[in-house]
């Protein structure tokens, strides 16, 4: 019988392939146009996903101006604001790009927590950021970016489960996550 030992290089490797297989399925989701199963009323509270290079996979709280033709809305956005910073930006996105607002989750956040691996959104630079849950330092969950590559520690209260509006109804993503106990250290197997 032989002692195996799982080094750190394996639960490393490990490690980096779950990033690997979650980072594609974020950026296949964050590539893709929305599905358009709801029109919207000016006034509506929105989110938009943004289709600019080194904004993909960021959503921004706005509300339908107008809509402009069979698939375009003129939107004011919430929080992003004129180059000057004297109004809030207005402009014109496809219908594509609109989502409804997700569902609060404070319920939900109280009950569950995170976990290495979550699909989460982050609160950061005046929208929403689509990305996982890589690792735990005391209060702080280090939130991973395939879209930019960026890997950021976050507390708690700026994070939600990520949600996807879908057939007309919001769906969480199955939960990755593993708690953050320690791992196994070694194993034993017959040679």
């Amino acid at each position: 019988m032989a002692t195996i030992r799982v080094t750190e290089n394996n639960s490393e490797q490990h490690h980096h392939s779950r990033m690997e297989t979650i980072s594609k399925a974020i950026k296949s989701i964050a590539f893709k146009k929305q599905q358009i199963t709801r029109e919207f009323e000016k006034g509506d509270q929105v989110e938009v996903a943004s289709q600019e290079y080194g904004f993909i996979g960021s959503y921004y709280r706005a509300t339908i101006v107008s809509s402009v033709g069979p698939y375009h809305y003129k939107v004011k956005y919430n929080t992003l604001l004129t180059d000057d910073k004297s109004a809030p930006l207005e402009e014109i996105v496809t219908a594509a790009e609109v989502r409804p607002v997700p569902p609060d989750q404070h319920e939900t956040l109280s009950e569950n927590g995170f976990c290495r691996y979550d699909m989460v959104d982050v609160f950061a630079n005046d929208g929403w950021w689509f990305g996982f849950i890589s690792g735990k330092v005391g209060q702080e969950y280090y939130v991973y970016f395939p879209t930019t590559g960026d890997n950021i520690a976050y507390p708690s209260h700026v994070l939600r489960f990520h949600q996807e509006w879908s057939n007309g109804q919001w769906i969480f993503l199955p939960r990755q996550g593993k708690d953050f106990r320690p791992a196994l250290i070694s194993i034993s197997r017959n040679v």
